[in-house]
């Protein structure tokens, strides 16, 4: 077998996972413990930061939350979106589609409230949350999803439905909470600007970096836009052709891993059939115990 056989490494969403936990723990630490609010004037977005030229609060903002819930909340909604979508993005993608939802949420929330002359500051992660949900439901819009409502509840719905709902929600938060002449005072605090800002990162990311590469173009997309003229793109390589037999030695079992690897090179983890994958871990546990 290859020397290079791929290695289980500590993935991107892992380090994103923990630098969210890790972030909002130190801020805890500040509030609670040394009655200190250093840390969020630091690295929160609020209109005032971006006006003084703290740019890097449209990234920080996401690692710092409200309290335990809203911290257990966005960490659950990352674990669990974010394991679908990170064998499709890959190690890069996941951290390029974070910032990009960071951002984007940041940046519409600050256009929402930048002419309240009440001090306001936002945190938490829902932004990449709604973003990477967004773009799930546009990869794979028909695939049957459970949810617990009120955390007790099982109800099942289809993706592209509940994205739809939670843009539905999101509108109206917006419109009645948080523009000029809302009639909801508080709104719960829930910053649905930066909701709206987030999934529109996941539509957008979907519609040009994912889909326009060809990377998943049989999924459907929940929204659908008129095609923008592209360069001539070379032509694509011609597909593995997938194992007709199981390998009965090692010797068919090496080669049959050497396709797969190809594979994984030439179109990504995602284009493997279940049968690959389970002989890719079927190679693995062999190797782990030579």
């Amino acid at each position: 077998m290859r020397s290079d056989y791929p290695r289980e490494t500590t993935s991107a969403l892992t380090w994103l996972l923990s630098a969210v936990i890790a972030g909002s723990v130190l801020q805890f630490v500040f509030q609670l413990l040394l009655h200190s609010s250093a840390l969020q004037q630091l690295f929160a977005l609020s209109p005032a930061a971006l006006l003084q030229g703290k740019i890097w609060t449209l990234l920080t903002f996401s690692f710092l939350h409200a309290n335990i819930l809203h911290l257990v909340v966005n960490a659950l909604g990352l674990f669990l979106i974010g394991r679908e979508i990170a064998p499709m993005l890959g190690s890069r993608g996941v951290v390029q589609f974070s910032a990009a939802a960071s951002v984007l949420g940041g940046l519409l929330w600050f256009a929402c409230h930048f002419w309240s002359s009440t001090p306001t500051s936002l945190v938490g992660a829902s932004a990449v949350v709604a973003g990477m949900f967004v773009f799930f439901a546009c990869v794979a819009p028909e695939r049957e999803i459970t949810f617990l409502l009120f955390f007790v509840l099982p109800l099942t719905l289809r993706p592209k439905i509940a994205a739809w709902i939670l843009l539905g929600i999101s509108l109206l938060g917006l419109l009645l909470n948080e523009l000029p002449g809302g009639t909801l005072d508080g709104g719960m605090g829930i910053a649905h600007s930066a909701h709206l800002g987030g999934m529109l990162a996941g539509w957008l990311y979907y519609r040009f970096f994912y889909a326009n590469n060809g990377w998943d173009r049989a999924a459907g997309s929940l929204f659908r836009l008129p095609s923008l003229p592209r360069r001539a793109k070379p032509a694509a390589a011609a597909p593995v052709p997938p194992a007709s037999i199981a390998p009965t030695g090692p010797a068919d079992l090496r080669a049959e891993v050497d396709r797969i690897l190809d594979k994984i090179n030439s179109h990504g983890f995602g284009a493997l059939t279940e049968q690959e994958k389970r002989l890719l871990d079927d190679a693995k546990d062999l190797l782990s115990r030579r």
